[in-house]
């Protein structure tokens, strides 16, 4: 193989040599060889296809770990981990588009209904629960295993919705802010002391029957801030008041899901 200097594959690749650097640290283009005494790199010429797939991507925005994820699938997968990136951030440009249309309307003094708010009547349960303080873009990868493991027929849960999994937000979340983000699956009151012993280190707690107000939200709005104003706005005209820990009932796997099928509620307890 042939190789050449840091310096020539970065004129090669059409990228610096500091685009490279990084993209070695983050283990996403490794160079073939690097001199054990000086540290100098050498590339292989068969590296530039990759290395210039590596800097288009960057241009659409997408994070060094999530491309070293693409890259890591056998080639003939690589351009569907792409689609499933692209549609994210067309859905994550979709919710900050409405959230704009919302802002100007009401800074117009418009008063603007963004989704339908409804209310019932959720029983009293046991939960297991476990929280971390977390950012926003590390919700996923604290939520999705447990959802996962909660959300199938090995833990014994009540019957509808009272039954299903849910994240609660002890504080909103936004680029600049983390928060506590907690995870509750309700419990079967028979299989209680059982399923607490499988997951010893997750808390058990009492929910009281409470009423709670919520919306659906479908998975082409899924990043959407509106769901919170829609809430807010609704608590305020119909002079209610909650305790403002909102919780996300996700109801099917977003990965299976049609644009137009409803992905969550977001809902809050009503005092």
């Amino acid at each position: 193989m042939d190789l050449v200097s840091i310096g020539a594959f970065a004129r090669l690749a059409g990228l610096s040599p500091k685009a490279l650097r990084l993209y070695a640290d983050a283990g996403i283009l490794v160079p073939e060889r690097v001199d054990p005494e000086s540290g100098y790199r050498w590339y292989g010429v068969g590296q530039v296809p990759v290395a210039r797939h590596i800097a288009q991507l960057r241009r659409l925005d997408m994070p060094l770990a999530t491309i070293g994820a693409v890259l890591a699938q056998p080639v003939d997968q690589r351009a569907r981990g792409l689609s499933e990136y692209w549609d994210e951030r067309e859905r994550a440009f979709t919710g900050k588009r409405r959230l704009a249309e919302f802002l100007i309307a009401q800074l117009g003094g418009k008063q603007v209904a963004v989704y339908p708010v409804s209310v019932r009547t959720i029983p009293e349960r046991a939960l297991l629960s476990c929280t971390e303080n977390l950012a926003a873009d590390r919700i996923g990868e604290f939520a999705t295993p447990l959802f996962a493991l909660f959300g199938g027929p090995s833990v014994p849960r009540p019957d509808g919705v009272a039954g299903l999994p849910f994240l609660r937000y002890h504080g909103e979340l936004g680029p600049d802010d983390d928060a506590p983000v907690e995870f509750c699956c309700p419990v079967s009151r028979s299989e209680l002391e059982a399923v607490a012993a499988r997951f010893p280190d997750m808390l058990v707690r009492d929910e009281p029957a409470t009423r709670e107000a919520y919306i659906e939200v479908p998975k082409s709005e899924m990043t959407t801030a509106l769901g919170f104003e829609s809430l807010h706005q609704w608590l305020t005209a119909h002079d209610e008041r909650s305790d403002w820990r909102p919780r996300q009932i996700f109801l099917r796997d977003p990965a299976g899901a049609r644009e137009t099928d409803t992905v969550y509620e977001l809902a809050v307890r009503l005092l």
